[in-house]
């Protein structure tokens, strides 16, 4: 055995499996025998197919990126295969290129992300310098016809085992556009090849593969600008807030930027729980990250699928972001004025073909200062423009309704008392065009509801809601107010031909939850009959007394004219029957909500048990999605939950050890650790804990 060569050893143990005989085959023995005789002849089989050599190897091998290999696939790949070990199927292809003869071919269907990141950077630099590449195509997303591979970025790939010549040609397609597999067939048999050179790959940065010539005469914008990674938090729902949810910036809150959805004004919809830097959060790993980038202008990147921009304002930004910043700050609108282009996506690509891009990659396009500094004088003569945004849901909005992209949400909103943070911030940096219409929006203070409670029908005295809504809407128009327009508002809101009133009564509510991300600031309770008690209540004013007034001032006055409605006989005595008790109905639940006894009780899976609220005594910080649910609970709402898109399911991710409620996740049939939400508490278990703290 030692000293045979494979194809004497193969020779003779062909000869010994197929000549033994086998007693007893259907003993238990027997069939052991049987199997060994199978599974080694298997082995002599395939060692014989991977020791001899091919002229032509064609595989889709198996993708599995090194964190999902076990321990002994790890160390094979780290001994044996060290710059293709990120992914088995870089492994297999190195592997199968060692098992072509000199000039042989293999072709291969594989991930496209090698191509361009910079953990496989050795890699390509191998391949290029000491293979021949024939053919890449790209396929990108939707190259199969299985559900099973949904989301697999793809290309096709064919390699000559040979050194390549000085000048070779790497052809190439680009199939990556079409989203169906028998799409991308057509354009792979019909579509221009494009030729470029296999050598000019080394020189491209990090030596990424591009079918596109990288301009080499150009430096790359890393040498201008430095981008930065935002924050992970680890645990989005406790540590994110969107501003509208909490009582204002500041204390445990920073200005947070999300991704830009796109270009133009976007992403700034959220608060970050920092806390000074001495909470909960500062204790991740990542939560420092985007430190440099603070207090500095610069672009906001979405790093995932289209690489949106927006003005960046120096705040905290999150991990979906990447901020590219100016190295000297006069060079910024010459960036901006690149990345605004169609050049800027497209040699982007070139770069970087992944669904998430990798921030560095940013820094590896060319960019040609001198041209796009022209370009920036023309563009933007005075300099950049400061923020602006007529979009209610960004924090740098003005709050004045006539301009906004929803004056009827805004009307609303600024009837019950709603500030927005640009409002009250001065230190802010706004055009000069949003700081006059802040100036504006406090001409309409006068017509604010004094305690953020508005009736929709007439109740203590009060005019109905639409009343005063349309006396809002009047004032911040001025001249521009009239029947015509009031028609063309109630249109752009998904509501035209019916009256303002009755949009109040039947769409606000589900067009404020669409609009405002399923995180409701302003909350209509109602009583389950159309032309029954209805409130809008501002949830940042909505306290334990403000509730009891609610309860007993409010609906108390209409229970009040439903009995007197009854009392006096008559023709609606029975629609005021039904009125009045489905007002008494309300005021139970609402009575119940203020109590709080479970299920209507608020519980937050990051407080101790010592710090839940008891009874209706919501804590802004928790956010809307903990402090709503005694109201859906309840079903006092105008929508119902299915409407209301709320949920209160497990959160993604574990909790460490010391959480508060690590161990809860097996009563509900969950591993601990589990981040349970939908958990309720007694009033009677709350009141005990207290005391045992004291």
């Amino acid at each position: 055995l030692i000293s045979a060569q494979w194809d004497e050893l193969a020779e003779k143990l062909d000869k010994a499996l197929s000549t033994q005989t086998i007693t007893n085959a259907e003993t238990e023995e027997g069939i052991e025998a049987t199997e060994a005789r199978v599974s080694a002849k298997g082995m002599v089989d395939a060692s014989r197919i991977l020791t001899q050599k091919y002229h032509l190897v064609i595989t889709n091998p198996p993708y599995l990126g090194s964190g999902q290999h076990g321990p002994l696939l790890k160390d094979f790949c780290e001994e044996h295969y060290k710059n293709a070990k990120s992914d088995l199927a870089n492994v297999f292809l190195e592997r199968c290129l060692k098992l072509c003869t000199p000039g042989g071919v293999v072709s291969f269907v594989m991930p496209q992300n090698w191509l361009f990141l910079k953990s496989y950077q050795k890699q390509r630099e191998q391949l290029l310098r000491h293979s021949t590449w024939n053919l890449l195509a790209r396929l990108g997303e939707h190259g199969f016809e299985s559900s099973d591979a949904a989301g697999a970025f793809i290309i096709l790939l064919t390699l000559t085992h040979a050194k390549p010549t000085a000048n070779q040609p790497l052809h190439g397609l680009d199939a990556s556009a079409p989203n169906s597999p028998g799409e991308k067939a057509v354009l792979l048999a019909n579509d221009t090849v494009v030729v470029v050179s296999q050598a000019g790959q080394l020189r491209n940065p990090d030596m990424t593969l591009s079918l596109e010539d990288l301009r080499q005469d150009l430096p790359r914008l890393g040498q201008y600008a430095e981008v930065i990674q935002g924050v992970g938090t680890t645990d989005t729902p406790r540590f994110v807030v969107r501003y509208w949810e909490v009582a204002s910036m500041g204390g445990s809150w920073d200005y947070y930027h999300l991704a830009p959805t796109g270009n133009g004004i976007s992403g700034m919809t959220s608060f970050l729980k920092w806390e000074g830097g001495h909470g909960a959060l500062a204790q991740i790993g990542t939560a420092h990250k985007g430190k440099k980038a603070i207090g500095k202008p610069g672009v906001a990147i979405a790093v995932t699928r289209t690489p949106y921009i927006c003005t960046f304002m120096g705040t905290r930004f999150d991990c979906t972001n990447a901020v590219l910043i100016a190295k000297e700050e006069q060079q910024l609108s010459s960036i901006i004025s690149y990345m605004e282009s169609d050049s800027f996506e497209m040699e982007l690509r070139q770069v970087d073909q992944a669904l998430s891009i990798t921030e560095s990659s940013f820094t590896k396009v060319p960019f040609d200062l001198a041209h796009w500094q022209q370009v920036a004088a023309e563009r933007y003569p005075n300099g950049l423009p400061k923020p602006y945004s007529d979009n209610p849901t960004q924090w740098i909005f003005h709050g004045h309704p006539q301009t906004s992209t929803d004056p009827l949400q805004v009307a609303v909103a600024r009837l019950l008392g709603y500030r927005w943070p640009a409002e009250s911030d001065p230190k802010m940096e706004l055009s000069d065009e949003v700081r006059a219409l802040i100036a504006r929006s406090k001409d309409l203070d006068s017509l604010v509801d004094d305690d953020g409670i508005l009736c929709l029908p007439a109740v203590r005295g009060e005019a109905t809601a639409v009343e005063r809504l349309r006396a809002m809407l009047a004032k911040a128009f001025g001249k521009d107010w009239s029947a015509v327009r009031e028609a063309q508002l109630l249109k752009d809101a998904g509501s035209e031909g019916i009256p303002l009133a009755q949009w109040l009564r039947d769409k606000f509510f589900e067009q404020h939850v669409a609009r405002f991300q399923k995180r409701p600031f302003i909350w209509h309770v109602w009583d389950g009959h159309k032309d029954g008690f209805s409130a809008l209540l501002n949830y940042h004013t909505l306290t334990r007394a403000k509730l009891q007034t609610l309860i007993h001032t409010y609906l108390g006055d209409w229970i009040t004219q439903q009995r007197r409605a009854v009392d006096a006989g008559g023709s609606q005595s029975g629609e005021a029957s039904l009125k009045l008790a489905k007002a008494e109905a309300l005021k139970v639940r609402l009575e119940a909500i203020a109590q709080g006894e479970q299920p209507f009780d608020i519980f937050v899976r990051w407080k101790p048990l010592n710090q839940q609220p008891i009874g209706w005594d919501p804590d802004l910080n928790d956010g809307v999605r903990m402090n709503i649910r005694p109201f859906v609970q309840a079903g006092v709402l105008r929508i119902n939950q299915t409407k209301l898109g709320i949920k209160w399911e497990s959160d993604r991710g574990k909790d460490v050890a010391s959480a508060p409620w690590f161990k809860l996740g097996p009563t509900y049939s969950e591993p601990e650790g589990t981040r349970i939400n939908n958990h309720h508490l007694s009033l009677a278990e709350k009141q005990a804990a207290r005391t045992t703290k004291r």
